[in-house]
C-alpha cells in the first residue's frame, strides 16, 4: 500500500543507509562485487535510475535479500510519482458498472 501523504522511500536511499553504510562498503566495491559500473550504482543512489530487474536480480544474490523486495521498493515510487502525475485524469475515468455486459477478464 502507498503512503498517502510522503513519497516512498527509494531503493537507492534504502540500499545506501540500510545495506551499503551498516556493511562499510563503498559504492565502488559493491558495484565490482555486483559486476556493474560505478555510475549504475551511484545513479540508483541518487535516485536518478530505477531498480531493474537485472539490477534486483544482482542485488539479492549478494545482499541476502530477494529480487522482489527490490522490484516491490522501485514500483512503489513508480506507482507514487504516476499517480501524482496523473490524478486528475484517474478521477475522470468512469468504472463499470458490475451488472454490465462488458466481458470481465479471466
Amino acid at each position: 500500500m502507498l503512503p498517502k501523504n510522503r513519497r516512498p522511500t527509494p531503493p537507492g536511499e534504502i540500499l545506501k543507509h540500510e545495506f551499503l553504510k551498516p556493511l562499510g562498503m563503498s559504492q565502488r566495491e559493491l558495484a565490482d562485487a555486483l559486476g556493474i559500473t560505478r555510475v549504475r550504482i551511484n545513479e540508483i543512489i541518487l535516485g536518478k535510475r530505477a531498480i531493474t530487474p537485472d539490477t534486483a536480480f544482482r542485488l539479492a544474490q549478494f545482499l541476502h535479500t530477494t529480487p522482489e523486495f527490490w522490484l516491490g521498493l522501485q514500483m512503489d515510487v513508480d506507482m507514487w510519482d504516476t499517480l501524482q502525475v496523473n490524478a486528475r485524469e484517474y478521477k475522470k475515468i468512469c468504472p463499470v458498472d458490475k451488472g454490465s455486459n462488458v466481458e470481465q477478464p479471466v
